[in-house]
């Protein structure tokens, strides 16, 4: 426990120090919020519910996708590739511990982002905090987990780092609109409604705003939670199955 104590206060600092990862991960997601929310305004409604409110929750799943899937998947294949999991093989650290410390680390962040992005929408926008605090701390908790697991799967499959930022940024971008984070995904062309229905965010989002805008409790989407638990093991099995400690580039 020492040892995942002093690896997890490493993580952390090493997360608020790198200043673009901590920004387009962490805080890109508060900025869409305020600027796209002051958009919306008093008046705009979606889907029978008030623009920031539907757009809370949509924010609050661009932010799983960029910290938990884009921010790990990219951090992970950035170590590989300069030989930093390689060396962290060779110490006393036990692998588990080190993966454990990373994983809790990506979590906490995005733990303190969903509470900004709550506090915010309070504060700016007159958001109600949500009544279900225990549901949306389960949905959250699930969201984190499943896509975690599903960033530890892609740096299995991205074999530079140089690529690495744009093969995420192809997969997670487009994910995030498709998926409604942005807009009603009812407004889409029928193919994009077809390609959302697979995509993990967004049975996240719609389990979000379930919680948050019509005051369901997590167990009354289990549909929902299993798809999106399956997505995580998916991920995790991949990631059991094909993650690398040394670099494969060279």
């Amino acid at each position: 426990m020492r040892l995942f104590l002093h690896q997890l206060r490493g993580e952390q600092r090493l997360f608020w120090r790198s200043r673009e990862l901590a920004f387009f991960t962490f805080l890109l997601p508060i900025v869409f919020l305020v600027l796209l929310g002051s958009v919306y305004g008093e008046d705009e409604r979606i889907d029978g519910v008030r623009g920031s409110n539907y757009l809370l929750a949509g924010m609050l799943g661009y932010g799983v996708a960029a910290t938990a899937f884009a921010g790990l998947a990219i951090m992970l294949v950035l170590r590989r590739e300069t030989g930093v999991l390689k060396r962290v093989r060779s110490t006393p650290l036990p692998p588990a511990t080190y993966v454990a410390a990373i994983l809790s680390s990506i979590l906490i962040a995005f733990a303190l982002e969903a509470l900004a992005l709550i506090a915010i929408g309070r504060l700016v926008f007159d958001i109600a905090v949500p009544d279900r605090i225990g549901s949306l701390a389960a949905v959250l908790l699930l969201g984190g987990l499943a896509f975690a697991a599903l960033g530890v799967g892609l740096s299995a499959a991205i074999r530079s780092a140089e690529g690495a930022s744009a093969l995420v940024n192809a997969i997670y971008l487009p994910m995030a609109f498709i998926s409604g984070s942005f807009f009603s995904a009812t407004s889409f062309p029928r193919v994009l409604e077809l390609i959302g229905e697979i995509l993990p965010l967004t049975y996240f989002i719609r389990l979000v705003r379930a919680v948050i805008l019509h005051d369901e409790a997590v167990w009354e989407q289990l549909s929902d939670v299993g798809v999106l638990a399956a997505w995580g093991l998916v991920g995790a099995i991949v990631a059991l199955r094909y993650f690398r400690w040394e670099p494969r580039s060279r």
